[in-house]
């Protein structure tokens, strides 16, 4: 009748001027079990009046709750003040919110709204470390760059909510450029409104197609012509395109900018690395989303960081699980097509040595052009800078031919993917010179290589890492 359960505690109410918190069941019956028509009206009037009252109540909470669900990523202007706070909300500084950056007391802030993930952060799906990155900071970029569904995240923010900045602060903390932040979110609504975070279908379908169709003119080449060493190399090598060209598939699918909906990505992510590379896509979600988070910097991004080879005491080993159940049975299913297809060529440990030569030979390729665009620039401690100017100092481009757009799997528009990380490949292109317009108004500089000249500086940085560490240690 009015949405309460007996034994269900309604909201205080005032009956005959006394302030009384009452139950259903307890209004229905009386003291004398009910009896009488004036007591049964008495009590029906009063169950009335708090049944609207606790209506009434209800109604404004869900406004309010509606009001505080921000709609845009841009969000409010990015001087001091922004927009009026919720009536009743809790309201924080940035002294207070900065003070909440430790491993077991996290808050971050969206859209000037506060959040407290401490108990959330280890069911992030896109990992614990990852969002623990941003804590004590502002993470509106962060957020809209990593969710192509933001209202959906939405719905798990909400219970976080605990307040928002008050109206004296600005909505950056750290001293961030407001104007750099404001151009790069007007930039962002820009790409969105022309249609730059449209996938065309086709073009990953051929992708795939195209991949699918060297892995068997690998084997084809072997039934045709036998497993002689000049056949083996060809196979090899055919292999290795494969598997670098697999790679780069599964980063799109990684990074959730082919389809709309989520799930579908994360699929078919599952099937590229797993079945096509005998990889782990937990694995690749907890390390690569870090590297875009927080990138060239120390002890954030996993990149420029100490791999885990080994896993000691209580606390690392569930630290590290990033290896799930599924992903082992997508990573078995490789290595169950690959035995299956070359060991009657090769036998057990040819085909081992097969594999082990193809990863040899894919590792340089992949090594040399994700690091050509990350290694010879900043690599540094934490900064603090706001989202573009951060992503620019940690990467540059390669210039666009169609060779350099298939060898590298379009990280050549290595500054477009780390500001958009959602975005399809085939679109960066149409992205770079709105990006590069927004950087030289700001004085950012925009860096754009030859692929030789690319190598060549992988090089010369790591002699000069090394000539800095060996003259420290001399003169110690």
């Amino acid at each position: 009748m009015i949405g309460l359960r007996t034994g269900d505690r309604a909201p205080a109410a005032s009956l005959g001027g006394v302030r009384q918190t009452a139950t259903f069941g307890a209004l229905c019956r009386g003291p004398d079990g009910g009896r009488g028509e004036e007591r049964r009206g008495e009590r029906g009037r009063a169950i009335g009046h708090i049944a609207r009252g606790w209506m009434r109540e209800k109604k404004k909470r869900g406004t309010r709750t509606e009001r505080s669900s921000e709609t845009r990523h841009r969000g409010p202007e990015m001087g001091g003040g922004g927009q009026q706070p919720e009536p009743g909300s809790s309201l924080y500084t940035w002294d207070e919110v900065q003070k909440h950056n430790h491993r077991r007391d996290k808050w971050l802030v969206i859209n000037r709204k506060v959040y407290n993930i401490t108990d959330w952060a280890t069911r992030h799906p896109g990992g614990v470390r990852v969002i623990s990155h941003y804590a004590g900071e502002d993470a509106t970029d962060a957020f809209h760059a990593f969710h192509p569904e933001p209202e959906f995240v939405r719905k798990f923010l909400k219970p976080l909510l605990i307040g928002e900045l008050a109206p004296s602060e600005p909505s950056l903390d750290r001293q961030k450029n407001a104007a750099i932040v404001q151009d790069f979110r007007a930039l962002r609504e820009r790409v969105e409104k022309e249609g730059l975070f449209r996938t065309d279908p086709l073009f990953f379908c051929l992708y795939l197609g195209h991949i699918l169709l060297l892995e068997a003119l690998a084997l084809l080449v072997l039934w045709y012509w036998g497993s002689g060493w000049i056949q083996t190399l060809l196979c090899a090598v055919i292999l290795t395109t494969a598997q670098s060209q697999a790679g780069w598939l599964q980063h799109d699918f990684g990074h959730l900018s082919v389809f709309k909906k989520s799930r579908w990505n994360h699929l078919v992510h599952k099937f590229i690395i797993g079945h096509l590379k005998g990889a782990s896509a937990n694995w690749w979600n907890h390390r690569h989303f870090q590297h875009h988070a927080k990138p060239n910097i120390f002890s954030k991004d996993p990149d420029v960081n100490m791999l885990h080879t080994l896993v000691l005491g209580n606390t690392q080993p569930v630290e590290v699980r990033m290896i799930r159940s599924d992903d082992l049975a997508w990573s078995m299913s490789y290595y169950l097509r690959y035995f299956y297809c070359y060991v009657p060529y090769y036998g057990f440990f040819g085909s081992i040595a097969l594999v082990t030569f193809v990863r040899f030979l894919e590792s340089h390729w992949f090594v040399w052009v994700t690091q050509m665009n990350h290694i010879p620039m900043d690599i540094d401690h934490e900064k603090h800078q706001d989202w573009l100017t951060m992503q620019l100092v940690a990467t540059c481009n390669i210039e666009q031919s169609f060779f350099n757009d298939w060898f590298s799997g379009h990280l050549n528009f290595q500054i477009e993917h780390h500001l958009f990380p959602t975005m399809p490949r085939h679109n960066y292109w149409r992205a770079a010179p709105m990006v590069r317009a927004v950087c030289e108004k700001h004085g950012i500089p925009y860096q754009v290589k030859s692929l030789w000249r690319g190598f060549s500086d992988i090089v010369s940085s790591l002699k000069k890492s090394g000539d800095l560490w060996l003259d420290a240690y001399l003169h110690k």
